[in-house]
């Protein structure tokens, strides 16, 4: 069912409505970008069991300038985004087949913005249930890993957010007017890409739509849905201990993709946790859990970068626990580092999803080329939390970074990653980094291993050119977790027997070019499919490139979005090139865009930004 919402000035925004057959019935919100009714339509399963398997009405909602919703999309997360999702939780509160209590929900972005609207305490909204999101949009998002820039997500979300927000709402929802709304959309727009690279620091600007530090701003019920192989898995532990109203963590080992397909595994049912969190706290219904907080502790296994599943073990417990105490690991100094930019491609990316972006390979090969440092484990060791390094750093590289691994090595000396973190320096000083969020267990036999490198690439742009790294009075704390097998977990129904994964038709390759010193980096995938209206496809080819001598660094990103309908053929295609030498970032981007066969408009942004 699709309906139009009118906010106060004005501006439509297309809803599409799943209603139970037993009405009035709470209903549950899902706000994003990413075009309800075509590119991400292949949803609608998990809405539609919301609606008929568990009683409760879904909404789905382009957010302003998006899909078939009015307006412009100036940015994510802006001001206007918030108050139009006030003003449609009020408007869902007051319809007939709803009791006027209402939860949000969603991945990722729609994460994001229940984290935002919670913050903003508008009437009926009653829980939320972020699904791979962040509470601090600097530190912990696509954008930024400790104030580094992240570079191969610039061929991805960063860049593939402009031509998307050039495609036409869909006709069929829009009306007769469609093409003069697209052609609207097409003059008013400018890539987001361009706002966020002119932000290199944490100023005002992350602050808004941050949660962090301000977590008493949420005094509503949340349930947050975590993964391990996620780039959001800071938003667990500590997030879950911050906000002071009844929380619930579901962390898993799963990658930016539903926990009932993910790769890796286990796969869960998802959709029947949500349901039980949303029924005890929209309708009143019974807690299905005897602990609130409940993650999957991974077991010391071989690296594999299309791993299907992880060993390992559930736990619940409170959080913070009794079972939590540091241990602090003194680490040796070491002569001078000598940086490599290169370090890291064995990681790839911090956010695994779906392939090409899958999961870290051997370390070895990156350890053979950082400060290593072993200890032998005699007996089981299990973490729960965030690592930190500490130590005193001389650095000599411009714009210097510090990349910390952290690293389960199997007695053939197959390395594991376990967790890693970056943060920007200067040139001298104590810094604390602060390693993602984590539950692991290295078993009796295996070591631990502390890599530090001067790069973590392409997950983060490299230093701007060569130098060296000295540490002094190293140490690494680890966030022990004594579990107690006997504590309860929950019985999750299973996910899907497979992932939804496949290697067919994508590109993930690593590449040295020995003669020229340029270490590149390569993904592409395609598809095609049906959707409600008509059809969609959809490309996306980049690459990343190293000079290891001089350390310039280039980000190439090709996409193309046709969505066909009976009314028009629309095509919206991007090419982007962002060159980093020395402290500046280069920037282009040419946009075209097609109607059928005929060209409707060639867009030049031409653009240079400091780095931090």
């Amino acid at each position: 069912m699709q309906a139009l919402i009118e906010m106060s000035d004005g501006v439509r925004l297309s809803v599409t409505l799943f209603l139970p057959n037993v009405q009035p019935a709470p209903c549950i919100l899902e706000a994003l970008p990413y075009r309800k009714d075509d590119m991400t339509a292949g949803w609608r399963p998990e809405y539609a069991r919301f609606a008929d398997e568990f009683g409760f009405a879904v909404a789905r909602v382009d957010v302003r300038g998006t899909g078939s919703s009015g307006g412009v999309a100036t940015d994510e997360y802006p001001e206007a985004e918030q108050r139009d999702l006030a003003e449609v939780i009020a408007w869902l509160a007051a319809q007939p087949w709803c009791t006027g209590s209402i939860g949000m929900f969603g991945t990722s972005y729609g994460g994001f913005n229940s984290f935002q609207l919670a913050c903003e305490r508008p009437a009926h909204l009653e829980a939320i249930i972020p699904i791979y999101a962040t509470d601090d949009r600097f530190t912990d998002d696509v954008h930024q890993m400790g104030g580094a820039r992240k570079w191969l997500d610039l061929v991805d979300y960063c860049h593939y957010m402009a031509p998307m927000n050039l495609l036409p709402p869909v006709p069929g929802i829009w009306g007769d007017a469609w093409r003069e709304e697209w052609l609207r959309r097409i003059e008013q727009h400018e890539p987001w890409l361009l706002t966020w690279l002119a932000h290199p620091r944490d100023d005002e600007y992350w602050r808004h739509g941050s949660v962090r530090p301000d977590y008493d701003r949420i005094d509503i019920p949340t349930m947050i849905i975590a993964g391990w192989a996620d780039g959001y898995r800071n938003t667990s532990f500590r997030t879950v201990a911050a906000i002071d109203a009844p929380t619930r963590l579901l962390a898993g080992p799963w990658a930016h993709a539903a926990p009932s397909s993910s790769a890796p595994g286990p796969r869960i049912d998802h959709v029947a946790e949500m349901a039980a969190f949303f029924d005890e706290h929209l309708r009143g219904g019974q807690s299905s859990w005897a602990l609130p907080h409940t993650w999957f502790c991974r077991f010391s296994h071989a690296p594999d970068p299309v791993l299907d599943t992880v060993p390992g073990v559930w736990r619940s417990d409170t959080w913070p626990s009794s079972r939590s105490h540091e241990r602090v690991l003194d680490l040796p100094d070491r002569p001078p580092y000598g940086v490599r930019p290169d370090v890291g491609t064995a990681a790839w990316i911090s956010c695994a999803g779906h392939l090409p972006y899958g999961q870290p390979d051997d370390q070895r090969f990156d350890d053979a080329a950082s400060l290593t440092w072993d200890i032998p484990i005699d007996s089981p060791i299990e973490i729960a939390g965030n690592p930190h390094l500490r130590a005193h750093v001389m650095a000599t590289c411009p714009h210097p970074i510090i990349a910390v691994r952290l690293c389960d090595v199997a007695p053939d000396g197959t390395s594991t990653l376990v967790t890693r973190g970056s943060l920007l320096i200067g040139a001298e000083g104590a810094v604390d980094v602060e390693l993602e969020a984590t539950a692991w267990q290295w078993q009796a036999g295996r070591t631990l291993r502390v890599s530090i490198a001067g790069a973590d690439w392409p997950n983060v742009v490299a230093p701007a050119g060569p130098g060296t790294l000295t540490l002094r009075g190293a140490t690494m704390t680890l966030p022990i977790y004594d579990p107690d097998p006997t504590l309860p977990v929950p019985a999750f129904a299973p996910g899907d027997p497979g992932s939804s994964e496949s290697t067919e038709g994508i590109t993930w390759t690593i590449e040295r070019d020995v003669a020229r010193n340029v270490t590149r980096c390569s993904v592409g995938s395609q598809s095609t499919y049906d959707t409600p209206y008509g059809s969609a496809s959809e490309r996306y080819d980049g690459w990343v490139s190293v000079d290891t001598r001089t350390f310039e660094q280039h980000a190439h990103s090709d996409v193309e979005f046709t969505l066909e309908f009976p009314e028009v053929t629309a095509t919206a295609h991007s090419v982007m090139d962002v060159v980093a030498i020395g402290s500046v970032y280069d920037v282009t981007i040419a946009i075209t865009v097609c109607e059928g066969d005929e060209i409707l408009t060639q867009q030049l942004w031409q653009r240079s930004f400091p780095r931090a």
